[in-house]
């Protein structure tokens, strides 16, 4: 008999998510592809981030704990790089540079740091200058607490806002059940600072007595892509759930987007995690994937270099080992497409200084998309 009602309940919450679904969850591959691709860098192993520097040039993290400098097609090892807590998903994260890079130079990174008492490690946020082919004037902006040795849910990505806010995403670290809900612990959150790792006066939760005063939304699991809308200058996200319910967010001041208290997905065993997918005072994504893809870096596409792919956002996939494009109206996914089908495990996403889209693929590196004319 408690076979048969188990049964039944994960018919019911299978059934609940089936009619929960849209139409836009449908993808389709191409038949026309609109791009031919080029390893642009080859032989990284897993590179988590990358950005580009004024002269075109890119700064790529390994995950391990490098970070390479590629130039005039070579790469040259960075020095002084902090040391990472490589374990899991954990280590060498995200890159990103000041919007004032030209003038002020400053690179910020996020990696799993061991700083702290206790054993493990836990997601930090440094800014650093570049000079010489290492590392000088490191500053340690952020470090979560307490450290764990548990290896998921680090995040992490960084991204600046039009008002030069610098804001970080940080995983629950598996602990769902107490971090993303709290206000007074880190983890399972979005965090927004000063350039410089001053706490902004208006940020949500300043008045709240013992709360992390950094912490800007709260109720995530483990955010791997975050970007800035070119159009509205609105914070995105997209995050892991778990056997479904991956998301794509607007980033709300002081918002709660629900973890684990509403999800679109169940345990990886099967097994329900609440029977809600939706609660009074908690922000509904704009998209949510079931399969989960298991997205990993995340851009918007702004010029005309791909037929009709500008307005569209591409997501990287780790799950299928695709990147997916998704059409949008406004803040409505009405359509997606499955690129590059097979490739391997697309990591990060961006569109280059000039106007080409550049994909990191583990154990492979990164490629270039050249548009078909």
């Amino acid at each position: 008999m408690k076979n048969s009602i188990t049964i039944a309940l994960l018919f019911v919450v299978s059934l609940n998510y089936s009619c929960a679904q849209n139409t836009e969850n449908k993808v389709i591959t191409p038949k026309e592809p609109v791009f031919s691709t080029e390893l642009f860098v080859d032989e990284l192993q897993i590179p988590w981030g990358f950005t580009f520097l004024p002269d075109k040039s890119i700064l790529i993290t390994e995950k391990e704990g490098k970070l390479i400098h590629f130039r005039n097609g070579k790469k040259t090892i960075i020095s002084n790089v902090p040391e990472v807590y490589n374990r899991g998903q954990g280590g060498l994260l995200d890159i990103e540079i000041h919007p004032n890079y030209q003038e002020n130079g400053f690179i910020y990174l996020s990696y799993a740091s061991t700083e702290g008492n206790e054993k493990g490690g836990h997601t930090a946020i440094m800014r650093a200058k570049l000079k010489n082919n290492a590392l000088i004037e490191k500053e340690v902006l952020y470090k979560a607490i307490p450290n764990t040795t548990k290896g998921q849910h680090f995040g992490s990505r960084i991204v600046f806002d039009n008002d030069g806010y610098l804001y970080f995403s940080i995983g629950e670290r598996g602990d769902r059940d107490i971090n993303p809900q709290d206000l007074k612990r880190d983890g399972g959150k979005i965090y927004r600072l000063h350039d410089d790792g001053r706490i902004p006066k208006d940020n949500p939760f300043v008045d709240v007595n013992g709360a992390k005063t950094a912490i800007y939304s709260y109720g995530h699991r483990n955010p791997q892509g975050l970007i800035k809308h070119p159009l509205t200058g609105e914070i995105w996200d997209n995050e892991h759930g778990p056997r479904g319910g991956d998301e794509i967010n607007i980033i709300k001041k002081g918002g709660n987007y629900g973890w684990p208290l509403v999800t679109y997905g169940i345990n990886y065993g099967g097994t329900p995690i609440t029977d809600k997918t939706e609660m009074k005072g908690m922000e509904q994504p704009i998209h949510f994937w079931v399969p989960s893809i298991a997205p990993s870096g995340m851009t918007y596409v702004t010029g005309n270099n791909y037929k009709n792919w500008k307005g569209s956002l591409l997501v990287g996939s780790l799950a299928f080992q695709y990147l997916e494009r998704l059409v949008l109206d406004g803040n409505k996914v009405i359509a997606r497409e499955k690129l590059m089908d097979g490739l391997g495990r697309v990591r990060a996403v961006k569109e280059g200084p000039d106007g080409i889209i550049y994909i990191a693929v583990e154990g492979k590196g990164i490629y270039k998309l050249i548009p078909k004319k």
